[in-house]
């Protein structure tokens, strides 16, 4: 299983919000290359990058911050976050990003996301992000009426590799991954990538994600908050 360090960057700082609220905000690096930098030193060559102003605002503030660290650091980052067209997907992969995550522009715009996705199947990430058991979005404030199942089969048929599933009651929490949830979309959905997201609270629940052969999770607030070490975190990718 791979583990992917999460950056959170909001005006140019790397933080964390806790369920997904801009009202409850932690910094946690001022530099977002600095922390960057700590994660390729760990041994990490791919990180995990969210544009909270862009997700926000539709505008990619932090996209100099985020070329910035790939530039200075050559490392590998997939980001999401704000992205609503073809066109800004095209503008992201042009800015050097490995792989790009889209979550609203999926259920909003498909048209446009399916044209990412037939033009660059390796490079698109779908970020679904559940709650109740339904695909959330607009900033979690919307929820599909199609099924997760339905949606995924129909992305599926036009290429899709890659899935980010947050389950947003977990995200910022360190309550503990959705076991279960994870677990039943590997065995039901064996042709895609699943990187699971929000909830990892110890080594423990890495342990129990890797002995589910998750192929990789997404570590945040756990790092941050020192429960698990980038040590730790690195192993998993040996």
């Amino acid at each position: 299983m791979l583990t992917i360090p999460a950056i959170d960057l909001l005006n140019g700082k790397a933080v964390r919000l806790h369920k997904g609220s801009y009202e409850e905000v932690t910094v946690y690096d001022e530099s977002p290359v600095n922390q960057a930098r700590k994660f390729k030193e760990a041994g990490f060559k791919h990180i995990h990058v969210v544009d909270l102003n862009g997700a926000k605002e539709g505008k990619f503030i932090n996209l100099p911050h985020i070329k910035e660290i790939i530039d200075k650091l050559e490392i590998s980052v997939q980001t999401g976050g704000g992205i609503r067209t073809f066109e800004d997907v095209e503008m992201l992969l042009n800015a050097g990003l490995s792989k790009v995550i889209c979550s609203s522009m999926a259920i909003k715009n498909e048209e446009d996301w399916l044209k990412a996705l037939a033009n660059y199947p390796e490079k698109m990430i779908l970020g679904m992000d559940l709650k109740d058991g339904k695909i959330a979005y607009s900033g979690w404030l919307e929820t599909a009426e199609e099924s997760v199942e339905s949606f995924l089969n129909r992305m599926i048929e036009h290429g899709l590799q890659e899935v980010l599933c947050t389950d947003i009651s977990k995200d910022g929490t360190l309550s503990g991954p959705n076991f279960e949830l994870y677990e039943n979309l590997q065995k039901q959905f064996t042709d895609i990538k699943l990187i699971a997201s929000g909830g990892v609270s110890s080594l423990e629940d890495l342990n129990i994600l890797n002995e589910a052969n998750i192929d990789a999770v997404v570590v945040g607030k756990a790092y941050y908050e020192s429960r698990i070490s980038l040590e730790e975190m690195a192993e998993f990718n040996r």
